[in-house]
Parts: C-alpha cells; structure tokens; sequence
C-alpha cells in the first residue's frame, strides 16, 4: 500500500495524512535464506519428565546461542534492512513518556503499583520470574505469561533485565490526577491490556487471546487467522448476507445491552438492517463447542458488515471482526489497546456513534449494498490490517520494543524478588491438560528468529497529531452529513 490511501468516503481525500503513515510499514517480512539454518527452541516434555523437572525448571543457556556459520552465498549477500515497525508502535513513547519526564522509574515507583498488579515480571539474564499476587481470571494470566516465554526464545538475549507489574483486568485503574503532592510524583508503571483514552497512564501489551482462550474455544492468533483466510475465499463478500452482524454475551456492558434495540422486529417494524445474537458461552462449553457457526469465529463471516462494541471496556472480539473481509461498523469508544490506535476511520472501519447507533447501522448498510467496490475495499484493508500488520511477527516485535524501551528508564538493577518462581515452557506446559495445553502447543515458537525485529519509528509530531486528529473529524462530519441527505 502506498503512503496514502484513499479513504472509502468521496471527498475526504487521503486515507491518512498527516503523518499517520510517515513512516510505512514494511509489511512482509523478509524470509531467511533457504540456504540459512533455523535454530530450534528445545522443548521436551519427556525429557523434562525423565529428570523431574516438569514443575522446576531445567537449566538453560542464560547467553543467545552462538551465531552460525554463514554459507559462501549468504557471506556475499548482506542482510536486507529489518522492516519499519507499523505506526501503532509509536504509542509506545507516548505511553512511557510520563517516566521519561519524570527522570525514569526508580523501585519505589514501581512497589506502588502492587496493590494494582495480578503478578510481577522480573527477567534476569534472559530468564523469566514472577510473583503472583493474585489469580487472574480464567486463564489471562497462564497465556500472557506463556507469551512472554514464546518472547524469550524467539529472541533469546535480545530482552533485557527488567522489573515491571502487570494487571490483567478490564477497566484502566492508574489516571493522570490520582497522584498526590506538590510536585506530583510519577504515577506507578503498570502494564495492561487497554486505557481510556488519554486519561489513563498505564503501558499497553498484547492481551492473552493471542496465544488462545481455551474457555471459550478461541484458538491462537495466527492458526485462527489461516481459518479466516479461508473462510474469507469459500464465500465472498457479494455472495453473504447483507446485514450488520453482531454475537457475543450483552450483559458485560450497558453498551452491549442497548446495542440489542437495533436488533430486527419485524412484527414492530423495525429493521435497522442488524442481525444480533446472545451467545451462552456456559452451554456451548458443555456443548463441546459444537462446529456449528455458533461460536466458531471464523465460520461467522458470512454477513457483509460486522458490528465491534465495546464489553466492559476494550474487547478482544476487535480482531477477529476485521478478520472477516466485510466491513468492521465500530461504535465509537474510548477504550482502546495496542493495535487499535492504528486503525483509522474510513480506511479501517465505519464510525458508529453511540447516540444514533441503530439508524447509523442502518444508513452504513443501505450506503454500503448500492456502493459494493467503496464497500469491499473497506472491509479488505481492515482485513489486511490484521492479517500483516497485526500478524504475530509484528506483535513479539510489539512487546520487544516496549520491554526495551521500559526497562530502560528503570533507576535500579532488576533483581529476582524472594518469592518469585522461574517461568519456562516445560513447567507451565507439559502438566496442563485439554484446550489449554493444546493451544500453548499450537501457539509455541519453533525457532529463534533468524532476522531482526522492525525498528521502531520516532514519536509522533505535534503537528501530526493535531493533522490525524483533523482528518478523524473530517472523516466524521462527512458520515453525519452523508446520513442526514440520506445518500
């Protein structure tokens, strides 16, 4: 894709200027060479419980295995240049700049977000502790742990000592005014899934379901996103139902609830042109999670238009909504995670606003059926976003980058706290048992990675900032004026 893209709505010009696409993202990654030779990750659980170590871990290389020699072919041919990282990542200054302002982050500053913290992550010389706090729910904290490992030994030696608290609940808890004193002291660094908008100060990180949500059948990332492709190619867009399509639990959130008065009624009247359906994830479990359409994600990409609405703040149905090749109609919100800061109006996605939610939906759908080449565009780029943007190589080079950059503003030598345990794949994965075993195995790291990461571009501008924001209104008032002259 060029440096601008041409927005779906006529008269909005460039899809995003302003800086949103300064820095392109080189998007495929360049294989290694054929000729080259892949370092496995070891992993084995026979081994492991042959010497008794399936719940203590074994001991590892703390160095990154030696290079290996090069082929006369790869000695003459020079590494091309690592991809530029996409414009997302460029949030990660603005996440950590409240500890860079404030000289860095000394251990004082970090114990303040304890009372926050689901567990704490300390990585020493490449190998990964924590101290848990509390358990989180389902599983959040066994796969964003079981991630960080997959982190490790892709990148073994390339993550630095660090000392860092995570929270792994829904609804942000540190906020720009919750420090007291004069001056007001930094806030306490906390990594999570999502914030709110530009009040709240905690570090963005992928979220468990990457690796996968066995307790709802949600398979890993990357497996999940081939079954789209698929799926995307057995039933074009001109060829699926031509309606707004919305399925999850309502009663996680006010939004979700009053979303359902878009719902069809005929026998009221009412056709606000959307589909939406309650899903009992309790009976579908006891169910086997039958493949029948109902909870399988990919198989619901047979309407021409997806609806995203918040849960209790962010939600992690985001993704796999702009999976689908059809239109993502994304009713306006605060919350937002790592990836979604990238996604642009009118290129990504359809404004919803709240307040007119239903006759929106319904004007997006009758637009997008008489405009069907603006309208399968649209629901292509969302989908190239998170097949190359948002594929699992750009989310490692995601939590490369923000560990990086985070532990570099720490004042003090991480060291392993007293009641820390060591994390390692064997100890966390060869004891579990059903769906969450078969998803660590389905999400596990093969190889070390035999490239480089993306490199991370500068900070946004104030100029591009105040640019992006202009063209997020314009694309805006352009959907209002559309609805209001009905064309």
């Amino acid at each position: 894709m060029s440096s601008v893209q041409s927005s779906f709505l006529p008269g909005t010009g460039g899809g995003i200027s302003g800086g949103r696409h300064h820095h392109p993202p080189q998007r495929r990654r360049p294989r290694a060479s054929p000729t080259s030779t892949q370092i496995p990750i070891p992993f084995d659980c026979a081994a492991a419980a042959a010497n008794g170590t399936t719940s203590l871990c074994s001991p590892r290389p703390r160095s990154p295995p030696p290079p290996t020699s090069a082929t006369a072919e790869e000695a003459h041919s020079p590494a091309p240049p690592p991809p530029t990282c996409p414009d997302y990542f460029r949030y990660i200054h603005s996440d950590l700049s409240p500890w860079r302002a404030s000289g860095g982050i000394t251990l004082p500053t970090l114990e303040r977000a304890i009372p926050h913290a689901a567990f704490r992550l300390t990585v020493v010389s490449g190998r990964a502790y924590v101290e848990t706090y509390h358990r989180a729910f389902q599983t959040r904290d066994v796969f964003t742990q079981w991630g960080i490992l997959q982190l490790l030994a892709r990148y073994p030696g390339r993550v630095p000592d660090l000392d860092a608290m995570f929270n792994l609940e829904d609804m942000p808890e540190i906020f720009r005014n919750d420090a007291d004193g004069n001056p007001a002291p930094p806030p306490p660094p906390l990594f999570r899934y999502c914030k709110d908008g530009g009040d709240s100060v905690e570090i963005l990180f992928p979220d468990w379901s990457f690796w996968g949500w066995p307790e709802v059948n949600i398979r890993p990332w990357a497996p999940l996103m081939e079954n789209f492709v698929r799926e995307n190619r057995a039933l074009p867009w001109q060829n699926r139902e031509p309606f707004a399509f919305w399925k999850g639990n309502p009663y996680v959130s006010n939004a979700r609830k009053d979303l359902f008065k878009c719902n069809n009624d005929s026998a009221a009247g009412k056709e606000f042109n959307a589909r939406l359906f309650d899903v009992d994830w309790r009976a579908a479990s006891r169910n086997g999670f039958k493949d029948d359409g109902s909870t399988n994600l990919a198989k619901q990409c047979k309407y021409r238009y997806k609806i995203y609405v918040q849960g209790r703040s962010w939600s992690v149905s985001e993704k796999y909504i702009l999976a689908c090749d059809s239109p993502m109609l994304a009713i306006d919100t605060s919350f937002r995670d790592f990836f979604s800061r990238g996604l642009v109006a009118g290129e990504h996605y359809w404004p919803i606003d709240p307040a007119e939610k239903c006759d929106a939906v319904k004007f997006a759908v009758d637009w997008g059926n008489k405009h069907p080449r603006e309208t399968m565009r649209l629901g292509e780029e969302g989908s190239r976003f998170a097949r190359e943007e948002m594929g699992m190589d750009f989310v490692y080079d995601y939590m490369l980058h923000v560990l990086t950059e985070y532990a570099a503003l720490l004042r003090y030598k991480p060291t392993v706290p007293e009641k820390a345990v060591e994390l390692c794949p064997e100890a966390m994965a060869c004891g579990a048992e059903g769906r969450e075993r078969e998803f660590m195995m389905e999400s596990r790291e093969r190889h070390v990675a035999g490239y480089e990461p993306c490199s991370l571009p500068p900070p946004f501008t104030k100029e591009e900032t105040r640019d992006m924001d202009a063209r997020e209104q314009e694309v805006r008032r352009k959907v209002v004026k559309m609805e209001k002259a009905g064309s």
